[in-house]
């Protein structure tokens, strides 16, 4: 075979392919039927035999005529022993041709060691994969998160708590799916590629399509989508969507997110608030087994009723400013710069909105002191130009967000089904995106359509799942609770 590998190591393992071969084994098989996973085959009783498991190779060690090691599989990982009175040529196979990394199928029978480990005492073996790279010895909480991200699968293999956090996300996924589905939610799919950048404040990702020889945007929500499905006639839908926005990273926040959006036909914000609190207490007593959890150090309550505080009366109390006292951008632009409040280099106030203004405010001064679940209601209608306004003040919205320790994880609405009210938004959207707002929504004529054929009242919801999942599994930045996350190339 040609000589390709530099790196001694490497070199070693590569020139072994021959001699697996030789010795009557694939270095890369087909297939291996496997009887049980490492957990199924771990809780055995001692003597049962015939037991076929396989998986990577992550400890081996020999003692004269013993070998120990261990597998390792989605399951877990399991030791194994191999004697070399009862294998003879097999064990000295084991010892020639294993490496730390290489995958095996093992044929065995369940024994317990002096030690009390549960144990695989191998009959017969097979080679199914050679590993060219040997596993780093101390990737295991390596400082570098960096190379962390990078090579995640290395961090699977090496961090058992990584692979728990995994696990635990599609827990948190499937039981937000079942409960769904037990209230009469149906699951839907929604356009990733949309000729408008609707249903949510945000800087969109354009692309371009060759065929149509048009540019379009990847979706910042599904929002306008699901809406359109409900005026169609599905009464309670959801989508756990990809979404996009072309903004900065930080601990809680990434480029491409998932995003669960649902709405119900015939409820309003009110109905939806106590609904949530339903879900995410359901939520946490499956997935946490406690309403209480620790995250980076602090604890977390979800117990007992939720307190619901306005957008107005929170700002006001923790700064001073009434924000319904300041009608324009300026008015309420000068009163911030009169407290000498600062909202850091990278925002440029002065193309900011009214909307932007309030929004920047909030998240400088209130949002970061709350750490329990906390509902925010009645938002100003500049910053949601998708939702009700409020029958008894117009200048607010039917609206709350949950904030759990200075994250807003769910934002939701009484939704707006007025067409004319809403046509009139898009304009001032529209008028706002030309004065420099790269963030304000453009006019989407085609939603307006629908909603001129007619919609019924109704309740919507967005939950960022990253935020949760990070919450529930004491992950301190949403990139470790993504699989893959986007990275600059080396």
């Amino acid at each position: 075979m040609h000589n390709i590998y530099h790196n001694e190591q490497m070199q070693v393992r590569y020139d072994k392919i021959e001699q697996i071969k030789a010795s009557g084994h694939a270095a890369y098989a087909e297939r291996f039927e496997r009887t049980h996973s490492l957990a199924g085959a771990s809780v055995l009783e001692n003597g049962t035999a015939g037991v076929r498991v396989g998986g990577r190779v992550t400890g081996l060690r020999f003692l004269g005529k013993l070998a120990f090691g261990h597998v390792f599989d989605f399951s877990g990982k399991m030791q194994f022993a191999a004697q070399k009175n009862e294998l003879g040529d097999a064990f000295a196979a084991i010892k020639k041709l294993v490496d730390i990394g290489d995958f095996i199928g093992i044929d065995g029978e369940i024994i317990t060691t002096k030690t009390g480990e549960k144990t695989i005492n191998i009959k017969q073996w097979t080679f199914l994969s050679k590993a060219l790279r040997p596993l780093p010895e101390k990737f295991h909480g390596i400082a570098d998160n960096e190379l962390r991200l990078r090579r995640r699968y290395l961090d699977l293999i090496m961090t058992p708590e990584v692979m728990q956090r995994f696990k635990k996300r599609t827990q948190i996924i499937t039981t937000i799916r079942s409960f769904l589905n037990q209230h009469d939610f149906t699951e839907i799919d929604t356009p990733i590629l949309t000729n408008k950048a609707s249903g949510a404040l945000a800087n969109p990702f354009v692309t371009h399509h060759d065929m149509m020889d048009m540019d379009v945007y990847l979706r910042i929500a599904p929002e306008t989508y699901l809406k359109r499905a409900v005026a169609g006639g599905f009464e309670r839908v959801f989508e756990f969507a990809r979404s996009f926005r072309n903004e900065g990273v930080d601990s809680s926040h990434l480029p491409d997110f998932t995003l669960l959006e649902y709405y119900c036909a015939y409820w309003n914000y009110v109905d939806n608030m106590n609904f949530t609190e339903k879900l995410l207490k359901h939520v946490l007593a499956e997935v946490n087994g406690s309403l209480e959890l620790e995250y980076n150090g602090a604890k977390i309550s979800f117990d007992g009723e939720w307190p619901r505080l306005s957008f107005r009366r929170l700002i006001e109390k923790d700064c001073g400013i009434d924000i319904d006292a300041y009608s324009t951008r300026d008015t309420l632009l000068d009163a911030i710069q009169a407290r000498q409040i600062r909202f850091g280099d990278e925002v440029d106030i002065t193309k900011a909105g009214r909307g932007t203004l309030i929004d920047l405010l909030y998240k400088k001064v209130s949002r970061p002191a709350l750490i329990n679940p906390v509902f925010i209601t009645h938002h100003p209608l500049d910053l949601s130009p998708l939702a009700r306004k409020n029958d008894d003040n117009p200048q607010v919205v039917d609206r709350f967000q949950l904030v759990v320790n200075g994250w807003e994880v769910i934002n939701a609405y009484s939704e707006l089904i007025d067409p004319v009210d809403q046509a009139q938004r898009f304009e001032e959207q529209a008028r706002a995106r030309a004065a420099g707002d790269t963030e304000a929504m453009e006019v989407d004529h085609d939603f307006v359509t629908c909603m001129e054929f007619g919609m019924p009242p109704m309740s919507g919801w967005g939950m960022g799942v990253d935020r949760i999942v990070a919450l529930l599994t004491n992950a301190h930045t949403l990139r470790d609770v993504v699989l893959f996350p986007l990275m600059k190339p080396e």
